[in-house]
């Protein structure tokens, strides 16, 4: 069966229509996921041993699920990192007059509904697609303590987000061929955006990456996310040449593929 082919006569205009309700997208998204599944589209993190993002594990199969399953997981990664901290009370509720604890209890309702909207999109939680939630450790053995100190928070959701950012866009050549899916990673996206400026901008940052650099406070075990962000070349076109390399870096982001936001992802998962 072609599998792009089956997925296009199935989708339907009303999946991203503004007229439609949230509950008529994830009931539409979520058959997508269910009859993907009967496809026999190969699972992406779903055929991981034992565990997602296990430290062993290759770069998940290009294909629509398992661009859905990895997004799962780090939405599943975000989501518990941002109400663990709310549940802590590490972000000062005084902070910039109480716009910091506005701004992640905004956050973390975002990055929720991203979860609920990914498992609908995978057939929901009986599908065989579903992957579940991986066990987190946001201190990495005690490395870090980001539900006590609040910079050490700040830094590890800027990371965060920065990543996302880049995963998504490293997705997209996976759902080219699938417009409904595509579009609902890039709505996603936009958003995740919208987080890394405003988590940069609250640690006193440009809301954009400059170069390959990471930030003032920022750990070294974070240079990954930003590994690769300096490329000045685009389409053939020197984007340094009349700004400077900072300016023309800045102007692109550049996607992670898989495997480096794997690899990123397993610093926080046991």
């Amino acid at each position: 069966m072609n599998i792009l082919k089956f997925i296009e006569t199935f989708t339907d205009d009303s999946l991203m229509k503004s007229t439609g309700s949230r509950r008529d997208s994830f009931t539409q998204f979520g058959n997508i996921g269910k009859n993907l599944a009967l496809a026999s589209i190969p699972f992406g993190l779903s055929a991981l041993t034992g565990k997602a993002f296990a430290k062993d594990i290759t770069a998940t199969p290009a294909t629509p699920i398992g661009a859905l399953q990895f997004a799962l997981t780090l939405e599943y990664l975000e989501n518990e990192f941002y109400a663990m901290a709310l549940d802590s009370g590490v972000i000062p509720a005084s902070e910039n007059g109480g716009r910091d604890l506005k701004v992640f209890q905004q956050i973390a309702a975002h990055e929720s509904d991203h979860v609920a909207f990914l498992i609908a999109g995978l057939g929901g939680t009986a599908s065989a697609n579903f992957v579940p939630k991986p066990t987190f450790d946001f201190t990495v053995g005690g490395a870090f303590d980001p539900f006590n100190d609040y910079p050490t928070f700040l830094a590890l959701a800027q990371a965060f987000e920065d990543t996302g950012v880049r995963a998504y866009k490293g997705q997209a050549a996976n759902l080219i061929s699938t417009p409904d899916l595509l579009t609902a990673a890039l709505q996603i996206h936009s958003v995740e955006a919208r987080h890394a400026s405003e988590v940069r901008r609250l640690r006193g940052l440009k809301g954009w990456i400059s170069n390959a650099e990471r930030g003032t406070g920022m750990p070294a075990a974070t240079q990954a996310v930003y590994d690769g962000e300096g490329v000045t070349m685009q389409a053939g076109f020197n984007t340094a040449a009349a700004f400077g390399a900072a300016a023309g870096s800045e102007a692109y982001d550049e996607p992670l593929t898989t495997q480096q936001v794997v690899d990123i992802a397993n610093i926080f998962i046991v």
